[in-house]
């Protein structure tokens, strides 16, 4: 699944991007005013083969869940349980993905590719997504949209995929996180995940994620993806202590040197220094662009799993939106290696897909100018 899905992706269409940019030319406003959108409309043209580009609706967000080994290395004062009752946080509606996709219109999709600790939902509520099935069952197909009561306990328009490769990686400072086999399997439930989220309907899918510990694997593989220190790509995640800090890059630095990654073997990379989640980020994004879907991607987490889509598949990127820019140094410097600028920045750092939630908006909007903005000739202005 993996090769084939590499195989598909290609570049974007030229002649499509090209029709953008002339109608952009055209419209009913002085050429470039709109800034950044343009050539955003221009990339989601070329995305598509089509000018305008479809609207980038209705939007899916896909949290994966995973949890990490390096945990027991002390890189954060949460414990690890917090990872499992966050799924229950996500499935009652009460997080701030949750705010923020009911105010976004968008759907809510859990999946656990990972999770060390036991879930506090009922796992009959769960689709499956580890054998190539629908990421949710009759009893766990929660779709809808307003947020009432469905059987199962969790409001509409959410559900949970039980996918888990494994317990939780292993500490990579010990040893590699996962096997290549391991890595395999996240990415491709990733790919699996985006399938089935673009076959429903979804028309862009945003990258969320949830794991106690994840930024410290996230810093690993943005230094030896982006080929940057390991101080550049290490921040302070959930707010540690000067002396919690100290440790966790001292354990990247340390992993990167037990392993010595190369960046030109992506599921390498991901098996020695990543997680779970990581690695099925990197496989909805391959899966995404393999359809010609964009992706919005979230924060730190999802930009290091955006380095290891791209080492797949460089044409990959066409399909990325950055959302934002993470409070996160790590996210600055794989945005820099991605080439990709965020579209909002306000110093976020929680993940979950709150970032590419409110930056939804903005791709729409630059979407729709396309397709309901006048030109001078159809609305009779006069150009300069």
């Amino acid at each position: 699944m993996l090769e084939s899905t590499v195989a598909a992706i290609g570049p974007l269409d030229e002649p499509a991007m090209a029709a953008a940019r002339d109608l952009q030319g055209r419209l009913t406003k002085p050429a470039g005013s709109l800034g950044a959108l343009e050539p955003l409309s221009v990339r989601l043209a070329g995305l598509a083969g089509s000018c305008p580009p479809p609207l980038p609706e209705p939007a899916a967000v896909a949290i994966f869940a995973g949890d990490h080994g390096v945990h027991a290395q002390g890189v954060t004062p949460w414990p690890q349980e917090v990872t499992a009752q966050m799924i229950g946080n996500f499935l009652a509606g009460g997080a701030v993905v949750n705010a923020f996709a009911r105010q976004a219109g968008a759907s809510v999709t859990v999946v656990d590719v990972g999770v060390a600790t036991p879930l506090p939902v009922d796992p009959s509520d769960a689709g499956s997504a580890a054998d190539g099935g629908a990421p949710a069952g009759d009893g766990g197909a929660l779709a809808g949209d307003g947020g009432a009561p469905v059987p199962g306990g969790a409001p509409a328009g959410l559900r949970l995929v039980a996918a888990n490769v494994r317990a939780g990686t292993r500490d990579m400072t010990v040893t590699a996180a996962l096997t290549r086999d391991e890595a395999r399997a996240a990415v491709e439930t990733g790919i699996r995940v985006a399938g089935e989220l673009i076959d429903a309907g979804a028309g862009i899918l945003l990258t969320g994620d949830m794991g106690i510990g994840n930024t410290t694997p996230a810093a690993a593989l943005i230094a030896a993806f982006a080929g940057v220190d390991p101080a550049e790509a290490t921040g302070r995640g959930t707010g540690v202590d000067d002396e919690t800090y100290r440790r966790k890059l001292g354990v990247v630095r340390a992993a990167l040197d037990r392993h010595a990654p190369d960046p030109a073997d992506p599921l390498g990379v991901l098996a020695a220094v990543g997680g779970l989640e990581h690695a099925a980020l990197a496989g909805l994004i391959l899966g995404a662009a393999a359809r010609r879907v964009p992706v919005l991607l979230d924060g730190v987490i999802a930009v290091s799993a955006a380095l290891a889509a791209a080492a797949f598949a460089p044409d990959a990127v066409g399909a990325m939106v950055a959302g934002h820019r993470s409070a996160e140094p790590g996210a600055t410097a794989a945005l820099r290696h991605l080439g990709l600028d965020p579209l909002i920045d306000l110093g976020l750092r929680l993940g979950e897909g709150t970032g590419a939630l409110l930056a939804l908006p903005v791709v729409t909007g630059a979407v729709r100018v396309l397709h309901e903005v006048a030109t001078f000739d159809s609305a009779g202005v006069a150009e300069k």
